[in-house]
């Protein structure tokens, strides 16, 4: 018996230090690590322990003989892999992580964000050194994506925030939520009172189709839509179209799968979880019958993971639709899936397209529909979004990449809901240098770097806004763990200025500056009321949705 790494994979790697016989793979010092779907155990290799299942922080790995239905696939997944990747272990003792010395003293940091790329480092830092960390977000809750982006039927991806809860219990590290970086405090502030600031701020804006009528009502953007179904306070209030029967989704990511299924599963699986009651109301009125997922590209460049794909297979009430005709491929994809050395999953996201264009659609069944090679040219409409006008592509090589290039032939297809999914993008953040066109803070490793090429002392970036919007959670691991490494760098060194103030004179100053400050006690408050009335409602929590109510839930 063997243990396999199913769907929900963060590609945290905390189980890859953990096995005792270094069968999980790829690593983080791999190539391969950077673009891998999942990670993968080796069936051949694995001794059964169980080291690597205490480690998961999202519950995804689980014995061959355990596996349901859904997840039974996942065995072949995992052997397929090694089949391409052959394991070579040179497992050697990690090397012993620098720590800085005590007669340093303890090192003050200020985390401004509050999701996965901010706690990574922040249990980092914890891990590593005597340090005091002060981690900081404008919403009144903490953890980011992970409570406002999952989607509501993921919900063992979200138990990485408890992870982060048992690691944050003490008083080291102290919540300032509800207080806004640039309003509440300065950015010279914080580096008053700290030798270092990160900023781990994500990427908060979403990229534009740029096509006419873009801007009608009834077009959206799905970092609008995930956001109003998870609750997200600013979000809280909008309104979206679901009086039409069916929905056009552009882009084909992981996001545009969630919410596809959000769109199209039955309400009562929804009413298990923790999606937003107003989300809740609106999608049991909902008439929406069809999703049509437009990708620019062709079924081997979805930008979808296999693992995502393929649960929608097990989705109750719900068909993939596939035209057979999307899956003609070139003779640059079919070479490249014929290539011996293609990777498993190249070959595994395609084999899912054709099982799914294979099947009979079921009439009574809401339908996912596929389209490849697609792009909007407009939203149509006079007052609101009355459908959306797409053009075919090829697919052309320009500088050794496929490319897609539109061609004479167009469709249009009537919708009420347009959303688009086609990326997020990082907002400048104040007093700190912007890259434009990358829409990252400029960077070396995670050190800002200043106009002058030079680091920016005692500043540093991690997560999205370091590196550009890609990975999932758990990648945030490995690239925080990078910026904490020059952080105590720079430490150690002496080039990080000495604070001028220290925990006490900064906890006096916001507590002037923003009465509603929400701090340990206060999340804790909110975290109990939630789970006590979705304990009520045979749900995980019922979230708070507005200001108003998180902050009243959080004075108690």
């Amino acid at each position: 018996m063997a243990y396999v790494i199913t769907q929900r994979c963060c590609n945290d790697a905390s189980c890859v230090s953990e096995c005792p016989v270094d069968c999980i793979r790829p690593t983080p010092e791999q190539r391969e690590f950077a673009t891998t779907e999942m990670l993968y155990i080796d069936p051949d290799t694995c001794i059964d322990c169980g080291a690597c299942v205490d480690a998961c922080p999202v519950d995804a790995i689980v014995s061959e003989d355990d596996l349901t239905a859904s997840l039974a696939r996942f065995r072949e997944i995992n052997a397929a892999w090694f089949e391409r990747h052959p394991l070579e272990s040179n497992f050697d003792p990690l090397a012993t992580p620098v720590r800085p010395p005590k007669s340093l003293g303890t090192l003050r940091v200020a985390i401004v964000g509050a999701g996965p790329a901010a706690c990574y480092a922040a249990d980092e830092l914890l891990r590593r050194c005597d340090v005091e960390v002060e981690m900081f977000d404008r919403l009144p809750t903490p953890w980011g994506l992970v409570r406002a982006g999952v989607a509501p039927d993921h919900p063992g991806t979200k138990t990485v925030s408890g992870m982060f809860e048992s690691a944050f219990r003490r008083e080291t590290l102290q919540y300032y939520l509800n207080v806004e970086v640039g309003k509440h405090i300065s950015h010279e502030e914080l580096l008053a009172h700290h030798h270092a600031v990160i900023y781990a701020v994500g990427a908060a804006t979403d990229r534009r189709m740029g096509v006419p009528g873009e801007d009608l009502p009834g077009s959206h953007s799905a970092t609008e839509f995930v956001a109003w179904y998870n609750g997200h306070p600013d979000y809280a209030d909008r309104q979206f179209d679901l009086s039409g029967e069916r929905a056009v989704i552009v882009g084909n990511g992981n996001v545009a799968l969630d919410v596809a299924r959000v769109l199209t599963v039955d309400p009562d699986e929804l009413a298990k979880t923790d999606i937003a009651d107003h989300a809740l109301e609106a999608l049991r009125h909902s008439n929406i019958r069809e999703v049509v997922v437009l990708g620019r590209r062709g079924p081997l460049q979805a930008a979808y993971t296999s693992p995502e794909f393929l649960a929608l297979a097990h989705l109750k009430g719900v068909d993939v639709v596939i035209d057979e005709s999307e899956l003609d491929l070139g003779p640059a994809d079919r070479a490249a899936l014929d290539d011996p050395d293609a990777e498993p999953s190249l070959r595994l996201k395609y084999t899912l397209a054709q099982e799914y264009a294979a099947k009979s659609a079921d009439p009574a069944n809401k339908r996912i529909v596929f389209r490849y090679l697609a792009s909007p040219t407009a939203v149509t409409g006079e007052d609101r979004v009355s459908g959306i006008d797409v053009v075919r592509n090829e697919l052309v090589e320009e500088d050794g990449a496929l490319v897609a290039r539109a061609t004479g032939e167009t469709d249009h297809l009537d919708a009420s809901l347009v959303l688009r999914s086609i990326g997020y993008r990082g907002e400048p953040v104040a007093d700190l240098p912007f890259d434009e066109r990358r829409g990252v803070v400029p960077n070396d490793q995670g050190r800002v770097i200043g106009a002058d090429g030079a680091p920016v002392p005692g500043v540093y970036v991690s997560g999205w806004i370091k590196r550009g919007p890609r990975g999932v959670i758990g990648s945030n691991r490995v690239d925080s763990e990078e910026t904490v490494e020059h952080v105590l760098a720079d430490f150690i060194a002496g080039v990080l200025p000495a604070p001028t103030a220290d925990r006490a004179a900064l906890k006096e100053l916001l507590a002037q500056r923003q009465s509603d400050l929400v701090d340990r006690d206060g999340w804790r408050a909110i975290d109990h009321a939630e789970k006590t009335a979705g304990k009520a409602a045979g749900r995980p929590r019922v979230k708070f949705t507005t200001r108003e109510e998180l902050l009243k839930a959080a004075r108690g």
